[in-house]
């Protein structure tokens, strides 16, 4: 069995996945490091261990995310090229939501917005909100350093304590707004506030930003499926917080399984995909 190896390089997350060449899924594999170098390296030698692989049936590896252009060659001998990242969010956002088209968004670090149909995949633009805003921000206001203790503090916080909603502002509905709709960010910021609650506060604002980019996103356009990959896709709340942007817009956000692996995934397809047409 030959095999073809997606890795998503990041910052000091890598992620990778594994297909035969006939595009059966052989696994999935996520791991950090100090650095892009070692997190890929160690990744790639751990998904062969885990997968009793040997190096001689990786036939290919395809490399994609910002810590990719620090590769060059091969890798332990092994072919190794590098795929654009927003045709890779966009191949593995249509594969893990097994839709033909939508908007994918990708919530790394910032957030990317882009738009795959059969006509193919295009980058619409982006935002600098995304999980580098989370950490930097909780790091200052909640002392917070990780992912995992932002996300488990945001659990026990109390949003009305941080935001200003409708309610707050007006006895009844503001045209098509409820009163329970974020009127400010951080408008409210009531005494006695805690840690917790500026962690919800935080990542609220941050869901609640990107969604409404994808609202203006799909305005003018027919598509109204929103497919929602990355790390921050994985966040427990983030289903909460995207539901009520769709009751107020009429467009659908699906987290498909598996999304935070969503461009490793479109890497590997990427190459099964260009190879399945030459035949």
């Amino acid at each position: 069995m030959n095999v073809i190896i997606g890795i998503d390089v990041g910052g000091s997350t890598t992620k990778i996945v594994g297909y035969s060449t006939e595009g059966k899924l052989i696994g999935r594999l996520k791991v950090e490091a100090a650095d892009p170098l070692t997190s890929a390296y160690g990744a790639l030698g751990k998904f062969i261990n885990e997968n009793k692989l040997a190096l001689s049936q990786v036939k290919q590896i395809v490399l994609t995310g910002v810590g990719s252009s620090l590769f060059t060659g091969d890798i332990y001998g092994i072919s190794a090229r590098k795929v654009d990242e927003f045709q890779a969010i966009g191949l593995g956002g249509l594969a893990l939501s097994k839709k033909k088209e939508g908007l994918i968004i990708s919530m790394g670090t910032g957030t990317a917005f882009v738009r795959a149909d059969k006509n193919g995949i295009r980058h619409i633009g982006g935002s600098g909100v995304g999980g580098g805003t989370v950490l930097g921000l909780c790091g200052e206001l909640c002392n917070a350093r990780s992912f995992e203790t932002v996300v488990e503090m945001a659990h026990r916080g109390d949003l009305k304590k941080v935001d200003l909603n409708i309610s707050d502002i007006c006895p009844g509905d503001i045209a098509t707004l409820s009163p329970d709709v974020t009127a400010s960010n951080f408008g409210k910021m009531a005494d006695g506030l805690t840690a917790e609650d500026l962690a919800r506060g935080v990542l609220n604002m941050v869901f609640q930003t990107i969604g409404m980019l994808a609202v203006f996103a799909c305005r003018n356009d027919p598509v109204k499926d929103v497919i929602v990959t990355g790390t921050l896709s994985t966040v427990p709340c983030a289903k909460v917080l995207f539901k009520q942007v769709e009751r107020l817009y009429k467009i659908r956000f699906i987290i498909p399984p598996h999304s935070i692996y969503a461009t490793a995934t479109g890497a590997a397809l990427s190459y099964i995909h260009q190879n399945s047409k030459k035949k």
